[in-house]
């Protein structure tokens, strides 16, 4: 596995991640103080969280201001979708072979 898809596998797998990205998703851009108001922790640690994000790929930020604006990139999930897939190519021929077994020690 490269480096890239690690560091996007490590920033999905906290689940206050998760769910500022799947508000960035849902929601579209957003602030950080937006995005710290219905977060259940504190605005210094969502600013670490989404750096971790834009470190991944998984966000862009732009600046307007005084405030950071947050965007979701949804295409950087590209990766996770290709592992997924062939994770469940992988299973499905084995759970296919299992069968298989499973028929011929019926018989």
């Amino acid at each position: 596995m490269s480096k890239s898809h690690e560091i996007l596998f490590r920033a999905l797998a906290d689940p206050t991640r998760r769910a500022i990205f799947e508000r960035l998703c849902q929601d579209g851009d957003q602030t950080v103080a937006a995005l710290t108001a219905r977060a259940k922790v504190s605005q210094p640690a969502v600013s670490k969280h989404l750096g971790v994000l834009k470190q991944a790929g998984l966000v862009r930020d732009r600046h307007e201001g005084r405030q950071t604006h947050y965007t979701a990139q949804p295409g950087a999930l590209a990766p996770l979708v290709d592992w997924t897939s062939r994770m469940a190519g992988f299973w499905q021929s084995r759970f296919d072979d299992l069968e298989d077994l499973l028929k011929r020690m019926d018989q």
